[in-house]
Formats: structure tokens, sequence, C-alpha cells
């Protein structure tokens, strides 16, 4: 009974919490399996959902859907547990079901059983069609349909004007097999799994994958527009990069939450929304990648990932789009650019801590410097040949390097570096006294509960995932927002051929040192920042701020300052752009 039990858990809580849900309950819980885990991407769905399944008991299990909300749209009808219209019962459902099905049988008789064994033999939705196909020529399906669905043997997978699907529900699989007569235990075996599931696919894994975080956003976003999209409007009326910045250095102190703002500001421009001028078009995107290199223990990782993915064990909220961000933590470069594959055509994050990591392997170079180009990728083994495709999603990444004093000395002699910094906004992590004493001073603050940051990130979180939902036309927000292009101003020009000026006047030598995709890198900054002010107008595009051109300004004045290997200090040309 108790293995029985378990999988009967473990079907329940896979069909009514998502990914991130179940990632939380086994986190709280304390269930063994998550403890190495940062991210509910590191983890397999249906094992998580087999673990924590394994380790509750009914007490906890009516605990967990008191504490954490279900999808109130979906249906369990199980041996042990029954959800139904948004309520969880300890209660099994199979009884109901067999008294049921002998009323049917009694009602319809053969024709009855093969309708039934057509929609357990197939194992997924079977149309009206389909099943006639298993009846005697005259006979019409639809009066048992219509019982079986009344009767709640059988459930509408699928319906639109004119088609409709039936299926039945994997729980109940068993149960009807044994009232069919066929041999109960292959029946069990069969709809239950309660072991780790074989390897499939990657990219079919993946795939999976896609298709529960696109079911994170939309949960998300549900919730969002049924009881917080007005205060988050209201909210936005007010918000901007600035602010954002202001709340950040409160958190955090005037030199850590630089990062922060970058890697909250590139969620933004996920959108990847248009860039035009008064003129027209562009050409250009909002979306960009975000590479913080330097040494290992400067806040590169909590940035990147604890910020946007949120870390439970210290209290940290994820402050990212929900659902958009792929964590690539412990995967190999040749699985990312096989399973790359499943993100064709969409626009996804990947989050991945060590970087530097994925240019030790062999053949990889070539192929990742395509991914950050969101060009085409096409790689070639002995065994196999993957793509092509063309791969649209960006990356926020760490590249740890012992920079020390020297600063960009080391980095301009790794090769693999090089690679990267043209195709990325990256940012040098030093550890300077001062934010060593930033980065002790905000763990204490941490550790004893003096940060509170769950209200200003569920606030952040809600307005970026509003204005996603608005700039990539979402169904929810269609017909409610609309989505609006960023417009650059003269004064962008303006602003950056004079920041450019003070550059080379600076820099000593006739040889420059960094590409003019510094400027590009920081016009995309500057967008994305812009799309924090999506609310504070009814006019139907964003014109870029002039607060974002000033955090994009002091961007490119400082990596043009590192790239250039230090040859002039950005505090004085900030302070000759009066930007100091």
């Amino acid at each position: 009974m108790r293995n029985n039990k378990v999988v009967d858990r473990k079907l329940l809580l896979k069909r009514v919490f998502s990914r991130s849900k179940l990632f939380q309950i086994g986190k709280v819980l304390g269930v063994p399996y998550f403890i190495n885990f940062h991210s509910e991407w590191d983890m397999d769905y249906d094992r998580a959902a087999f673990e924590i399944a394994s380790n509750i008991s009914d007490v906890q299990l009516e605990k967990v859907f008191s504490n954490y909300e279900p999808r109130g749209w979906e249906v369990f009808r199980g041996q042990y547990y029954t959800f139904e219209n948004g309520k969880f019962r300890l209660e099994g459902y199979w009884k109901t079901i067999q008294a049921a099905i002998a009323q049917t049988k009694k009602k319809f008789g053969k024709n009855c059983i093969a309708v039934l064994k057509c929609l357990v033999n197939s194992g997924k939705g079977c149309s009206l069609k389909e099943v006639r196909q298993n009846l005697p020529e005259s006979t019409d399906p639809s009066p048992i349909l219509s019982d079986l669905e009344k009767l709640k043997v059988i459930v509408t997978s699928y319906r639109s004007k004119d088609f409709q699907e039936w299926t039945v529900l994997e729980e109940t699989s068993p149960i009807i097999q044994l009232e069919l007569g066929l041999a109960p235990r292959e029946a069990r075996k069969a709809a239950f799994v309660a072991d780790i599931p074989a390897k499939a696919d990657p990219i079919d894994e993946e795939r999976q994958i896609v298709g529960e975080m696109d079911g994170e956003l939309d949960d998300y976003l549900n919730d969002l527009f049924k009881y917080r999209v007005d205060e988050t409007v209201k909210f936005g009326k007010s918000f901007s990069i600035s602010r954002l910045a202001g709340y950040l250095k409160d958190l955090f102190g005037p030199i850590l939450y630089f990062d922060s703002l970058l890697s909250i500001t590139q969620q933004y421009g996920l959108a990847d929304v248009e860039i035009v001028h008064s003129e027209g078009r562009t050409g250009m995107r909002t979306g960009w990648n975000l590479s913080l290199f330097g040494e290992p223990g400067t806040g590169k990782s909590f940035s990147v990932r604890d910020m946007i993915l949120g870390k439970l064990d210290a209290k940290i909220p994820p402050h990212g789009i929900p659902g958009r961000n792929r964590y690539a933590g412990g995967m190999t470069p040749a699985r990312f650019i096989r399973i790359g594959q499943a993100y064709s055509g969409r626009v996804f994050n990947f989050i991945i801590p060590e970087f530097n990591d994925w240019f030790k392997y062999k053949g990889m170079v070539e192929p990742l410097k395509l991914a950050m180009e969101r060009g085409e990728i096409k790689y070639e083994t002995h065994r196999e040949v993957i793509g092509p495709y063309r791969f649209h999603s960006f990356f926020s990444v760490n590249y740890n390097v012992a920079a020390f004093g020297r600063g960009y000395e080391l980095t301009i002699h790794d090769p693999n570096f090089n690679a990267i910094e043209d195709r990325m906004l990256c940012r040098l992590h030093r550890l300077t006294k001062q934010r060593f004493v930033e980065i002790a001073e905000s763990q204490m603050r941490l550790v004893f509960g003096e940060i509170d940051i769950e209200e200003g990130a569920q606030q952040i979180r809600d307005h970026l995932s509003l204005v996603y939902a608005a700039e990539t036309k979402h169904p929810l927000a269609q017909g409610k927002f609309s989505p609006k292009p960023v417009m650059l101003t003269p004064k962008a020009q303006e602003m950056l051929m004079r920041a450019r000026k003070a550059i080379l006047e600076e820099i000593p030598r006739k040889v420059v040192r960094f590409s003019a995709r510094l400027e590009d890198r920081a016009i995309r900054f500057a967008c994305a920042a812009s799309l924090l002010s999506y609310f504070q107008s009814d006019l139907d595009f964003i014109p870029v701020s002039e607060a974002a051109l000033k955090y994009a300004i002091q961007l490119y004045v400082e990596e043009a300052s590192v790239r250039s290997q230090e040859e002039f200090v950005p505090e004085s040309v900030l302070g000759k752009l009066a930007l100091g």
C-alpha cells in the first residue's frame, strides 16, 4: 500500500504543482534530494516529485496544499487522493469510478467496453472519429462518451468549436483496465512508474523543460493579472532605472549594486524589443549577453544567478522573469549545443556559473561564438551531426580569471576570453578592499535578517513580467497592453559622441584596444533600461531615458578603460562628461 500511495502522491504533485513550486516545497521540507540544487532547473522534475512523495506523510501533504497554491484548474482522481475544483481531499476516487463504469456497462453493454478500451489503449486523446472506428458501423459513441464524462470516468483533453478529444487520466487507467478485465499488475505497471525514468533523448527532455518553463510563466502571469495588475501598473508609473539603482544601493552598497543592476536590466532586455529612431528602424533590439569576469568570490554568481533565480536558503527571492531563465550549472557545452535546438526561434536566458570551463572542451569555441552571436549552429562529431539550427537566446555568465591587482592583463592573454569580449557586455571584478567590505557586510546583514528584500523583489518581478508580457504580445496582455518600440533620441547620439571623444583624448597611444561594438552594447543597455519606464506615458513608443543613458555611458567608459589595460582613469572621463 505504501508504494501505491507514493506513486499516487508523485503523480498528484506533478499534476498540480509547477517545477518551481516543487523545488520550493522540496527545499523547505528538507528533502535530501534537493540539498545540492541551487535552481529548479538543476533537478529532474519526475525524480523531484518522486523524492517528495517518498519523504512526506498525508499530514504533511495537506500542509503542502495549504502553504503552496496549486494549479486550480487541474483534476486528479487517484486511488488515495482527489483534487478537483481547486480542492484537495485525502480520499481516493477509484470506488466511484468502479460504480460509474458498472452503471455505464449496464446501459451500453459491450459498446461501453469498446469505447473505454479504445481510450485506454490510445494513451492519448481520441476523437469521435477514432472512437467510432472501434464500434459497429451504425453505432454512435456520442452518448457513451457523454455519460462517461458526466460520471467522471474520462475527461475532455481538447476542445475547439468543431472538434473534441477525450482521454483517460493517468491515475485512473489501472482501475479502468481492471474493470475491463485486463491484467491488473501489468496495467498498474504501465500506468505508474515510481522509479527514476530511463534516459530519454536530450532534445525531447529539453523540449519538456521548455514546456514547463512556458507553464511557469503562464501560471505567474495568470496570478499577476488576477490579483496584482492594477498595483503593478501604479508601481510602474514611477519606476525607472534610477529607482532600481536606489533600491539596490540601499541593499548592497555603492559598488556591489551595479552588477545586480546589470543583470536585472538584462532581464528587461529579454523581451527583445525593437529599437527605432525618428526616421525608422535601426536593425537593433534590446537583448544582449552579460559576462562578469574576474576573481572568484567577488559576487559574480550572486548577481547573475541568486538575484535572478532566487536563493531560498539565503532568503533571497527571485527578481527575474519566471520561466525564462535556464540555469546551466553542471551542463557541459556539448550538451548545450545539442539541446540548443529546443530553443530555436525562442528567446530565453542561459545562466552559466563558470563559462570559462566551457571553452576547455575541444572544438567548442566556434559553436559557442555562434551561439553568442545568435547565429546558425552546426556541429559534427564522428557519431552525429547536430543542426544546423539558429540560436536566438542570450547568456548571463561568470568568467573566472585571477586578476588581482593586474586588472585586465591576465584576461588579454586568455585566447578563450577574447572569443567572448566583443560578443558580450563585460564587467571586470577585482576584489578591492571596498568590494570585500561590502560583500562581508551584505552577508552579515542577510544572516542576521537586517535585509528584507521580499516586498521590493515581488514588485520588481511583477513589473518586469508585466512589461515582458506586453512587449512579447502574451495572450493575457493582448487587449490590455500594447508592445512599444524603444526610440533613440538625438540626445543619445550626442552623449555617445561626447563620451567617445573624451575616451580617445585620454588614450596616449594611436592604437585603440577595444572595438566599436562597445557602443552597440551601450545603446542596447540604455534601451533595455528604458523599458523600466514603460508605464510612465501613453506614447506608442518609449524614448530612451536620460538616466538610462548616463548608466550606459558609465558602462562604456569603464569597459573602455579596462580593455585599454587601464591606460586612463574612468573617473577622469566621467568627470569631464559630468557623470562622475
